[in-house]
């Protein structure tokens, strides 16, 4: 594994976590009558610690996006999923709760998940795959997925919601991972014009904003423990069958390997499922503290 590739990485996760974090802190007071809608994010606009997050969130994207240039995607979205470290770090800086048994044990599962998967894994670049179809199919699946669970979130709202809202965002941030290299190819065979001549990069950025709004409609209304595993665990599994299913990553396939493999995401779903609901994330704030809506003024 690339020590740049590495450093990359848990650089954009670190970015990621902290940014996480403010977000949610400035969203959970915004109005309920925002949620799912681009008001939210002109609402948001005006508290300066959402800024901050969204501009350690996109340093964190563009680490990210620099990594996978350098690396397979099957190699840095585990790598990326640990921004959930770093997030509970600030949490904890935070409310002043001690990590516990509860904290170690998801920091390790998840720490030992994502090395158990790199190494049974070896992941290694390959030939991007030109068959349309499968392109289509994989990113349809993933887009239609995260379309059906964004409208059970609607009917759902507060209760199961704010989970829903983020499995889906997870789901599109991975396949947004995905194109992003794509971009990054085509610019590094031919440039600006022949990365704007392309899809791809009008796709990344119609997903990143339709991933913002579902992960700030999350953050609105429900703590930070309810959203961001999900957010954290679909993103990478996403990723990994992008890069896997059409952009040619390959990973190691006899008996033992992929029992390793699948013993490593299980480790880092289940880490990231108990660091995301440990007493540290912060919760939501009382109805009473929210932010008045544009539309109110």
């Amino acid at each position: 594994m690339s020590v740049l590739v590495l450093v990359l990485s848990v650089g954009a996760a670190c970015c990621l976590g902290f940014g996480f974090v403010l977000q949610q802190n400035a969203a959970q007071r915004a109005p309920l009558g925002d949620f799912l809608s681009l008001r939210l994010l002109i609402d948001l606009m005006r508290v300066p610690r959402w800024l901050g997050g969204i501009a350690l969130m996109v340093a964190g994207m563009a680490l990210g996006a620099t990594a996978l240039g350098q690396g397979e995607i099957s190699l840095v979205e585990p790598l990326l999923a640990t921004n959930l470290l770093f997030a509970l770090a600030l949490s904890r800086h935070q409310t002043k709760q001690p990590l516990g048994r509860q904290g170690w044990a998801g920091l390790l599962l998840l720490a030992g998940g994502v090395t158990t998967f790199i190494v049974a894994g070896e992941p290694r670049g390959g030939t991007a795959l030109t068959d349309p179809l499968r392109h289509w199919l994989i990113i349809g699946v993933m887009i239609g997925l995260a379309l059906l669970l964004t409208t059970y979130a609607k009917r759902s709202r507060l209760s199961s919601g704010p989970v829903l809202l983020a499995l889906a965002a997870g789901l599109l941030y991975g396949v947004q991972d995905a194109l992003t290299r794509v971009s990054g190819q085509r610019f590094g065979d031919g440039g600006l014009a022949e990365l704007f001549t392309g899809w791809q990069p009008y796709a990344v950025l119609a997903l990143g904003v339709t991933g913002l709004v579902l992960v700030q409609s999350a953050f609105e209304t429900a703590p930070l423990r309810m959203s961001l595993p999900a957010l954290t665990a679909a993103q990478p599994l996403a990723g990994i069958i992008c890069g896997v299913g059409f952009l040619g990553d390959r990973l190691r396939t006899d008996t033992g390997a992929l029992a390793w493999e699948a013993a490593g995401l299980a480790a880092i779903v289940a880490g990231i499922v108990l660091l995301g609901l440990h007493p540290a994330m912060p919760k939501g704030a009382a109805p009473r503290e929210r932010l008045p809506s544009l539309q109110t003024q």
